[in-house]
């Protein structure tokens, strides 16, 4: 069921979520968080799809936060809000409202959500894209228990991770993150079954993409060893090579659905390692709402601090200069011998 509300407001929004659960014969709410989802017209659509298909693990009432910019001074200093109601079939296990904020209500959009969150439970908001800089002090945001975003779709990935560092609070995640979580499960089993430590290591993967970087700066902060970041032709994440006393482990994935795990002393064998796509993704994050401790010592730890991950040897000290050479002083004359 769908139902369109034009120049409307908060009150009869939750209104027309009552009707519309008894028309379709559940009066009851069985979910268990409120989604709210802030993007634009041109992604919306990937947005909405992705969290109904994740709704299916995570039943929510999902809320899409649209700005739309005003194409005249006068427009936008009026305000207008537009809503479709979605129950049944059209969103999923849950409930789905679209609001369209106009005019000067796009600077108020927490004062239009706040109204529409679900009664004690969980608040998750999530940016597919133009996440702000400082995800807790945006006003959306501090209503949530986790905030979502995704670095690789920013314009520089690499500096957006440097902000998001910067401005961390904890509830913080980012989806680039969750996408090495199978990376990070398969690499720690690998070297469960090793008796040598790592003394370095190297991440292979497409250039500008932030989930290699975040692998790497993993692996120094877990391991303390020096990791070399490497670009290749992808998809995305392509290899991850540690170098042991005992040999080398390789976990390669050359077509971003199988990989190869090869170990010392041990035959060589095919795991599975897909891509997997954003709907998955989010789903995995909603798994958990509390501070992500490994994914902030990672973030915190630095791009920069790559190269040069593990401290160098220290160096000789070099040797003092030289004083100049001083003129010797003029012998003095010797005493004549008392008189006898």
């Amino acid at each position: 069921m769908k139902i369109d509300l034009t120049e409307t407001n908060s009150s009869k929004i939750n209104a027309a979520l009552v009707q519309a659960r008894r028309d379709i014969g559940t009066p009851a709410i069985g979910m268990v968080l409120t989604l709210v989802i802030v993007t634009d017209e041109e992604n919306a659509y990937d947005a909405l799809k992705s969290a109904n298909d994740a709704s299916r693990e995570h039943p929510s009432r999902i809320i899409v936060v649209i700005k739309r910019a005003s194409r005249s001074p006068r427009s936008r200093q009026g305000a207008r809000l537009d809503a479709e109601v979605r129950v049944g079939t059209d969103s999923g296990t849950g409930e789905t409202v679209v609001l369209r904020l106009h005019g000067e209500l796009v600077n108020h959009a927490q004062s239009v959500v706040l109204p529409l969150l679900l009664p004690d439970a969980p608040v998750v908001v999530w940016w597919p894209d133009g996440a702000p800089q400082d995800l807790a002090g945006d006003p959306l945001g501090s209503l949530a228990q986790r905030r979502i975003t995704d670095t690789y779709a920013t314009e520089d990935p690499i500096k957006a991770l440097g902000t998001r560092a910067v401005a961390y609070a904890p509830g913080d995640t980012d989806l680039s993150w969750t996408r090495i979580t199978p990376w990070r499960s398969m690499l720690a089993a690998a070297l469960d079954q090793q008796t040598h430590s790592v003394t370095s290591a190297t991440v292979e993967g497409e250039t500008e993409n932030p989930s290699c970087e975040l692998l790497a700066m993993w692996l120094s902060d877990r391991l303390q060893v020096p990791v070399k970041r490497t670009s290749s032709a992808g998809p995305g994440l392509t290899a991850v090579r540690l170098e042991t006393k005992g040999g080398e482990i390789v976990l390669d994935r050359a077509d971003g659905a199988l990989a190869t795990l090869c170990m010392p002393g041990q035959p060589d064998r095919a795991v599975a390692l897909k891509r997997r796509d954003t709907a998955e993704l989010l789903a995995e994050e909603l798994r958990r709402l509390d501070p992500d401790n490994t994914y902030e010592a990672s973030l915190k730890f630095g791009v920069a601090k790559l190269a040069t991950s593990h401290p160098a040897p220290a160096e000789a000290p070099k040797p003092e200069a030289e004083a100049p050479a001083t003129k010797p002083a003029p012998a003095k004359p010797a005493k004549k011998a008392a008189a006898k």
